[in-house]
């Protein structure tokens, strides 16, 4: 439910805070009181389109700001907290967008920046606003035929038949691709086979480039590598004052001094230990020396080689790893069209059980939406006699088309809602024959009838009762109240009979606060309240008499209440 709304510099509205309770609420005022503007600020709030001239003049920039509390049964709670918007222990969601003259709005949820696209997609299942001008919802096919799915409470089943439908739908698209002109599958074989058969004759391993490199850096310099190897060589073991022979007496020495005093034995021991490492690095540089040799067949294959590399690593993504990757990609959608007339008849035998299976959950939703339509027609029927259109006739039509090509997203079915509001008349559909008067009452008869199966938590009427009185009024206000028991309920109006059966009144008024005109908003009760529905009822002369029928119309509707 909506329980906080705050308004700043809104059209006539400089700074409003508002509490709400559940339940039915309604707005009254004197025409141009500036009642609209809470609804108004509502629509925006909910993802209407916005105007700067709805800025309080002198002013640069509107806000406004709504909390709502979500039952933790409410779906929107969960996808909410899914998409951490809301936290895990929290239900309330706030709200907030800023007009500016600049053009440059704002929306934030949660406190956080958001497009208004967000708004929009919780607009809908929020708040759902109802006037003369916005009862279009009732005119379009896909909401009537979601509101036949919700009175037989057939989401369940539907949401089955759409997995279905979905999974129909990619088959015949994989299908479809398979069955593509042969010409073009052909040409595309026969790139696919070059690149296989160009990849798999190169015989490229992962660790080939690095090691290639290596290798012609050695041919390349080879007269040089051989010159130094030979060199340390030498220095190590080809003469007197080589290396190893200095080192051979050093440990003999060593060892003369370790029979004198043991405790240097170490040292004789390091000697003999760098002597033996020594030994094997000379044979290492002698066998490198001899096997390095200039070899231009050899630096030649492998510069090739390396070209190799580089052309496919450039037609083929960059890196080794990639034409390696590319090439199994290539192989496996080579077996795929390989096996193409196998996976055809895989696929053609899948999409029969699809049609199938879609075929006999599209019946069942037809079989139950024909039974929900007659007990639709049955009770929105009652509720249009209760208010006062006994000689209407309302009726679902639900036609169905059993051909393949009729299966659609939500089924076989088109439904619409018909009315004959004149005797003699054949039922007609609804925008066709229905006044604005008459949609405001068809309109409540179906949202009572659907009250329970609703999830809109706040609905809004905006004057649904323009061009309706008397015992029309009062049942519509009646129908209102019930309303309440499974909606937060807000309407305005200019009707006695309707404002008599809210549980919360409020009073809109417009006056002037330091030379600028002003609209203001105050709870009324008792008194205050009796004093509002005799001004609704008689107008600029309130008798005595005029107040008692209001406080009688206040009674009747809570003493109904009580019942």
């Amino acid at each position: 439910m909506l329980t906080e709304l705050r308004i700043v510099n809104f059209a006539l509205i400089e700074q409003l805070s508002l509490q709400f309770q559940s339940g039915f609420t309604v707005l009254t005022g004197e025409t141009g009181a500036g009642k609209s503007l809470l609804i108004d600020a509502i629509a925006l709030l909910v993802g209407g389109r916005a105007s700067t001239d709805q800025i309080r003049s002198g002013e640069d920039e509107a806000q406004l700001e709504a909390v709502f509390h979500l039952p933790d049964s409410h779906p929107l709670l969960r996808r909410l907290k899914l998409q951490d918007i809301i936290g895990q222990n929290e239900s309330e969601l706030i709200l907030k967008r800023i007009l500016s003259r600049s053009g440059r709005h704002r929306v934030y949820v949660n406190g956080s920046p958001c497009p208004l696209r967000v708004l929009e997609e919780l607009g809908g299942t929020l708040v759902d606003i109802h006037g003369q001008h916005e009862q279009q919802s009732l005119l379009a096919a896909t909401n009537q035929l979601d509101a036949l799915d919700a009175f037989g409470r057939l989401f369940e089943l539907r949401g089955q038949y759409e997995q279905a439908y979905q999974a129909w739908k990619e088959l015949r698209a994989q299908l479809e691709v398979l069955q593509k002109d042969v010409a073009d599958r052909a040409r595309r074989e026969d790139m696919l086979r070059f690149q296989s058969q160009e990849i798999q004759q190169a015989g490229l391993a992962p660790d080939e480039e690095e090691l290639l490199r290596s290798e012609r850096q050695r041919l390349v310099h080879a007269y040089r590598l051989r010159e130094l190897a030979h060199e340390a060589y030498v220095e190590l073991q080809e003469d007197e004052q080589a290396v190893l022979t200095r080192l051979g007496r050093i440990g003999r020495t060593l060892a003369e001094l370790t029979q004198t005093d043991p405790t240097m034995g170490d040292c004789e021991k390091a000697a003999v230990e760098s002597a033996i490492e020594l030994k094997e690095l000379s044979g290492r540089l002698r066998d490198y020396a001899e096997q390095l040799e200039a070899d231009p067949d050899r630096q030649a294959l492998v510069e090739d080689r390396l070209d190799l590399i580089q052309q496919l690593k450039k037609k083929y993504g960059g890196s080794v790893e990639a034409v390696l990757a590319t090439g199994s990609l290539v192989q496996e959608e080579l077996r795929l069209l390989g096996n193409r007339h196998e996976r055809t008849a895989e696929l053609t035998d899948r999409l029969g059980e699809a049609v199938r299976l879609l075929q006999k959950l599209s019946l069942q939703l037809s079989k139950k939406r024909l039974d929900a339509a007659k007990r639709m027609t049955t009770l929105v029927g009652g509720e249009l006699a209760a208010l006062k259109m006994e000689q209407a006739i309302f009726q679902v039509s639900v036609s169905s088309d059993e051909s393949v090509e009729g299966l659609g997203p939500s089924g076989r079915d088109r439904v619409e809602f018909l009315l004959s509001s004149n005797p003699g008349e054949p039922p007609r559909p609804l925008g066709r024959v229905a006044s604005g008067g008459e949609l405001s009452r068809m309109m409540l008869a179906l949202k009572t009838v659907l009250a329970e199966m609703d999830q809109v938590p706040v609905l809004v009427f905006d004057e649904i009762d323009t061009g309706v009185g008397g015992a029309v009024a009062a049942a519509m206000g009646t129908r209102l109240r019930k309303l309440g028991s499974f909606h937060q309920v807000f309407c305005i109006t200019h009707l006695p009979q309707v404002a008599s059966q809210a549980e919360h009144h409020l009073l809109v008024e417009k006056g002037l606060e330091s030379r600028r005109t002003s609209t203001s908003i105050r709870t009324l009760k008792g008194m205050g309240r009796e004093e509002e529905i005799a001004r609704m009822l008689g107008g600029l002369t309130i008798t005595k008499k005029v107040r008692e029928t209001a406080a009688e119309l206040i009674a009747g509707a809570n003493g109904k209440q009580s019942e």
